[in-house]
């Protein structure tokens, strides 16, 4: 058994991820305008009616953009938290408010969503388990806190954010300001942070890694690459792209791996 997944879109023009088994699958976030959601799925072979739900992580415009045309013209409940629908204003017509550590189950899919350090006014990550596999997906992360290390250690596959290279941030044309909104704890995780969760708490089973929400100013999916393939111990590394849907990657449980997804300490 197997569970599917795809970045449809990776950056701070608008994100949006695809996880899935052979009956049903999730979105997770919905950044970009319906149209190209459709456009990009069909091209990959995939249907929107196995789409049943659609999480939101958080209220900024590049995780928001398409949801409200996107589920409204398929009829598809939201889950999306109270505090994050109106700091969005969002008009949804099926709302379903979660809460962290309650799982949501979706067909025979199970979506765990917990807190995490973003600048957002109830900013979530989530783990979407089912057949035995667990995906994670942890972008828009200021600091690499227990949440986010503690569900790490469960994946076969995540979605691992690496936004910004220290020296590129540091040499670059942003504003001091957004320099420190960017880097201070509340922001994004840097390149440095992201591979020392992968090396340091990348379970043995993981095999896939898709970094996600590169800067377009502060990073380079090359040097991205390359970074992380000298540590990739048989874990395939993808970059997610700004720009266009990455291939479907078929994960398997290669391995045992606890499917609880539990509260930490």
């Amino acid at each position: 058994m197997s569970l599917f997944i795809t970045s449809l879109n990776s950056g701070s023009n608008g994100n949006c991820y695809y996880i899935g088994n052979g009956q049903e699958a999730v979105l997770i976030d919905a950044g970009i305008s319906c149209r190209e959601t459709e456009k990009r799925m069909t091209r990959l072979g995939l249907s929107m009616t196995k789409v049943k739900a659609i999480f939101i992580s958080h209220e900024h415009s590049d995780h928001i953009r398409g949801v409200t045309v996107l589920a409204k013209k398929h009829q598809l409940p939201v889950y999306i938290t109270q505090s994050t629908l109106a700091g969005g204003n969002l008009a949804l017509q099926r709302v379903m408010p979660f809460l962290a550590y309650q799982p949501v189950q979706v067909g025979g899919l199970t979506v765990t969503a917990f807190p995490k350090h973003h600048d957002a006014v109830e900013p979530h990550s989530f783990m979407v388990s089912g057949n035995q596999i667990n995906i994670g997906i942890f972008t828009d992360i200021g600091a690499p806190c227990e949440h986010v290390l503690s569900h790490f250690r469960q994946c076969h596959a995540a979605f691992l954010e690496a936004n910004y290279d220290e020296q590129m941030l540091e040499q670059g044309r942003y504003p001091y300001y957004l320099k420190n909104r960017i880097r201070g704890g509340k922001g994004h995780l840097s390149n440095r942070q992201a591979l020392e969760i992968f090396t340091q708490h990348r379970p043995s089973f993981m095999t896939h890694l898709l970094l996600s929400h590169l800067s377009q100013d502060n990073n380079n999916p090359h040097l991205v690459q390359q970074l992380f393939d000298q540590h990739a111990n048989g874990t395939q590394i993808i970059v997610a792209s700004r720009h266009a849907e990455t291939a479907v990657f078929q994960i398997q449980a290669t391995s045992f791996a606890e499917n609880a997804v539990t509260a930490p300490l």
